[in-house]
């Protein structure tokens, strides 16, 4: 690889998408729109998260050009050298703050430049070309900067299908994960809202409405072991980050029912240390109180990890497991009800927030079902949450596996 011509990436490209310029008029329905949100290193293709719509006319008059299955979507502002694939069929558009390169195929197998795109040596590329201190901005004028090395077809391929495979199969646990959460949501909603296994016991009158005779009602605050808030910002800093020690639970992470292990910054342990209050294990509910409230994960037991470190835009929840199962509060937090109260008495002056955790937990009442019933509905559902656990488990090997195996393959090595 060390021999191979250096060529840059404008070169080796049959067609560029760009849209931005002025903003796209948007609309209640219709066409995706993404965002740079959903473009994130850890996903094979883009992720729909707050999107927007376009209507048929804007879709088809507002636009110079719109992706095509296989061509690599980057991001040029705000988080410049995000990549993703586009899928087949292309099912969004794109507009501001990213462009989607399309390979010449004579010249560039797309899936090798995908793979490269993502290398530590093009990232760091892509970083030292970043202007703007406020938002970080890559000019479309840099991109001859971008020099792609140029092996033979045959082994860009060997490179590019390698790196897309792996991708593709954490790409497929992520879509199983989801599907089997969708369904443990509907299992919760039919035991604990609906009511439905326990259709024939007797009832009595609660602030909630009707529940089972034997049932409570209580603040999540009185099930709570103890809550507390990450470190101030000032605490951890990126110039005191390790190649591994006490990983750090970022928003990333809280992005399905379970802790998501993918891609962690760490801390020292001496560090980790003086933020003893804001270390977290095992049966810990993570939750956002600052931007993107409602994100909330619970650690599994068989965790990689013995303990975390929460961030400063975090608070962690550990239940008293004589009351409640963390399972139980972390599904009735991730349930309509549970999002709907979580988010009622937020902040929404300038970046929406939960100021005081603990006081704002005891704002919210919760039907409580006795420990045995919860035990009765985790037994019904262990088996979902193993797989569910799995694949996590093994989409954070196949990610390890993959981005140890891209630098030994781009040097030669392999």
């Amino acid at each position: 690889m060390n021999n191979c011509p250096k060529v840059p990436l404008p070169e080796l490209l049959s067609f560029v998408v760009d849209n931005r310029g002025k903003t796209v008029p948007t609309a209640e329905n219709g066409h995706v729109l993404i965002a740079t949100n959903c473009i994130k290193n850890e996903n094979l293709y883009p992720a729909f998260e707050k999107i927007r719509y376009l209507s048929d006319e804007t879709y088809r008059t507002w636009f110079r050009a719109h992706p095509q299955p296989g061509d690599v979507i980057f991001v040029n502002k705000g988080t410049p050298g995000r990549v993703c694939m586009v899928p087949d069929p292309v099912n969004f558009c794109i507009a501001q703050d990213m462009i989607a390169f399309r390979a010449d195929k004579n010249k560039l197998y797309n899936k090798y430049l995908f793979a490269f795109l993502r290398s530590k040596e093009m990232q760091t590329q892509i970083h030292n070309y970043n202007v703007g201190d406020v938002i970080p901005h890559f000019k479309k004028s840099f991109l001859d900067k971008l020099l792609i090395p140029l092996p033979p077809m045959e082994i860009q391929r060997q490179i590019g299908d390698i790196y897309f495979d792996l991708s593709a199969k954490i790409d497929l646990n992520t879509k199983i994960n989801h599907h089997l959460e969708q369904m443990a949501q509907a299992i919760f909603k039919s035991w604990f809202v609906d009511f439905e296994p326990f259709a024939d016991s007797d009832f009595i009158d609660s602030e909630l409405g009707e529940i089972p005779s034997g049932w409570s009602v209580h603040t999540i605050e009185y099930l709570a072991d103890k809550v507390a808030m990450g470190p101030f910002g000032s605490n951890i800093k990126v110039e005191t980050f390790v190649e591994s020690g006490v990983p750090i639970i970022s928003g990333n992470h809280l992005r399905g029912l379970y802790l998501d292990e993918l891609g962690y910054n760490f801390i020292t342990e001496e560090h980790a240390g003086r933020l003893s209050n804001s270390l977290v294990r095992a049966g810990d509910i993570i939750f956002t109180h600052a931007g993107n409230i409602g994100q909330v994960a619970l650690i599994p037991d068989d965790c990689d990890y013995p303990y975390y470190v929460i961030s400063q835009r975090q608070f962690y929840l550990r239940c008293d497991k004589t009351k409640a199962l963390p399972e139980y509060i972390n599904y009735f937090f991730h349930s309509r009800e549970g999002q709907g109260k979580l988010l009622a008495n937020a902040s929404q002056t300038g970046v929406p927030s939960i100021a005081r955790p603990s006081s704002h937990l005891k704002g919210i009442v919760a039907v409580l079902p006795p420990i045995e019933v919860q035990l009765k509905w985790f037994e019904a559902m262990q088996a979902m949450f193993q797989t569910l656990n799995s694949n996590n488990k093994e989409s954070k090997r196949l990610a390890e596996l993959r981005d140890s195996l891209l630098p030994r393959l781009m040097s030669g090595v392999l």
